[in-house]
């Protein structure tokens, strides 16, 4: 595992430019191209460093989890070394608009909204939004909740935007933080938490006491590398790349690795898009 490396930022402010590594990135988010990349012999990829187990800081100060496992190949396969940048939800677009970071590769789910400020490579995951809560008060349907029970989300997340847009009445607990986000639920500070049905489903499988009451909430969507809106040299070799690693089974090899003991082999062809191909699939919603 390659350690963080800590790079120097210099503020330019005659010229308006903010040097990250060898490569030039302008204050109006301009961003590095494929070859600025490699020229630099570093890549900075924005992850999360408290969602496990998809991007988290382990016991050693290292950053591990399946979309990690996937950086690591792709700093291999660039020849240069990763610069691990942590993010929260709420920060991807703004890090990838203000060059602080050239991919994005935090659970980031695809939507229309989204895609108009950033430009998506090829998906490597499929995701549907997910309901959890205690056992002795089971969330089955949103339907269901009281006029004064709240749901936590994550600020910046697809369950966020869900709910508001679909239901506007649900008070909600906003949170910066996934660590913050259990901390609430585990002290029975809201009814329920939505988030993606992957970290919902492993939450409840490493804390008893609760239990996933809406497996999927609204459609199915698809987990994807981000880049820089218009930085078509690196999102033309992302598409490439992702491609290539299908071929592999690339992304079965990471799931073995990183998530098997979280979920088990049920749930591994579900879960997995191998070389960016979206299997047609019918996925129940409330």
């Amino acid at each position: 595992m390659k350690k963080t490396q800590i790079i120097a930022t210099f503020v330019a402010a005659a010229i308006g430019t903010t040097l990250i590594g060898a490569g030039s990135v302008f204050a109006d988010g301009t961003f590095r191209t494929l070859d600025e990349i490699k020229e630099s012999g570093t890549i900075n990829i924005g992850v999360f460093s408290d969602k496990s187990p998809f991007g988290y800081v382990d016991e050693n100060g290292d950053y591990q989890g399946y979309d990690v496992y996937l950086a690591e190949r792709l700093g291999e396969d660039l020849g240069v070394e990763i610069n691990y940048v942590s993010t929260e939800a709420a920060s991807r677009i703004e890090y990838l608009q203000t060059g602080k970071v050239d991919i994005i590769l935090a659970n980031f789910t695809v939507t229309p909204e989204r895609a108009e400020e950033v430009d998506f490579a090829l998906p490597y995951m499929n995701v549907a939004l997910g309901v959890v809560s205690p056992d002795d008060a089971v969330v089955e349907s949103l339907d269901d909740l009281g006029e004064e029970d709240q749901v936590i989300v994550i600020s910046g997340t697809t369950a966020e935007t869900y709910l508001v847009k679909n239901y506007p009445d649900i008070h909600l607990q906003k949170y910066d933080a996934y660590a913050e986000a259990k901390t609430a639920l585990e002290n029975g500070n809201a009814a329920a938490w939505a988030n993606d049905n992957t970290e919902v489903i492993a939450f409840a499988i490493e804390n008893e006491g609760f239990t996933v009451g809406i497996p999927s909430l609204g459609s199915a969507d698809t987990i994807a590398p981000a880049v820089t809106k218009g930085n078509e040299s690196l999102l033309d070799w992302l598409n490439e790349e992702i491609v290539a690693l299908g071929e592999e089974q690339f992304f079965h090899a990471d799931y073995e690795a990183t998530l098997l003991d979280t979920y088990g082999a049920d749930y591994e062809d579900t879960l997995v898009v191998e070389g960016g191909a979206v299997a047609a699939a019918e996925t129940e919603t409330e």
